[in-house]
């Protein structure tokens, strides 16, 4: 079967979106990681951004993580459509039994997407930041997170992206052919959760300044 007549089978767009989600999963450590950084202070976590600025890592990254979120939404929004058409447009909908994660991927998606913007606007074009100033990372962060509001929007959207790693990570791994257990969907959110909400709860209690 060619590659596009496998894209239009279910199992092809699931495929796509183990991939893709999996390549996702790969830039949400690393970017952790990187996060982390803010503990080592402020020539750290610059010099960091600084470096990766320096090796041409920045433009390859964004194209490549636009590439797979857009096949993920496309593969997503499709695989939707096409399990609504097999229900019948009049049939009652039955009550999805499974956990809060698996009912709500979509609304996580959503709510990812919206932030995914806010956080480009404030920390990386810095419109939206109290500092915004090009390369101060440790300055930003700490501008941003004195404000509960903002803390409490990244722990949102945190605690989204936990719920849709968990879900995801299994159903990923099945499609794949890899027999996993949920535990391992639960232990990769928890470890990504805690990671993220370290920084903004350091910087708010004063940890970080």
């Amino acid at each position: 079967m060619d590659t596009i007549g496998l894209y239009r089978t279910t199992v092809g767009k699931k495929v796509v979106m183990a991939v893709t989600g999996a390549g996702l999963l790969l830039y949400v450590v690393v970017h952790m990681l990187g996060n982390l950084t803010v503990f080592s202070g402020a020539d750290a976590i610059d010099g960091y951004g600084r470096r990766l600025r320096e090796i041409g890592a920045v433009w390859p990254t964004r194209v490549a993580l636009l590439a797979c979120v857009a096949l993920h939404f496309v593969a997503a929004y499709q695989l939707t459509a096409k399990a609504r058409k097999a229900r019948g447009r009049y049939e009652h909908r039955r009550r999805v039994q499974g956990s809060y994660a698996a009912r709500t991927m979509r609304w996580g998606g959503v709510i990812i997407a919206l932030f995914v913007v806010y956080h480009l606007l404030d920390l990386t074009v810095g419109w939206l930041n109290p500092n915004g100033v090009p390369g101060e990372i440790h300055a930003n962060v700490v501008a941003d997170f004195q404000h509960w509001y903002v803390v409490l929007a990244y722990a949102v959207a945190v605690l989204a992206l936990g719920f849709h790693i968990r879900h995801g990570v299994w159903s990923a791994t099945q499609t794949l052919g890899v027999t996993t257990s949920r535990v391992i969907g639960l232990g990769v959110a928890v470890v990504v959760c805690a990671g993220f909400l370290s920084v903004p709860f350091a910087v708010f209690t004063g940890l970080v300044s």
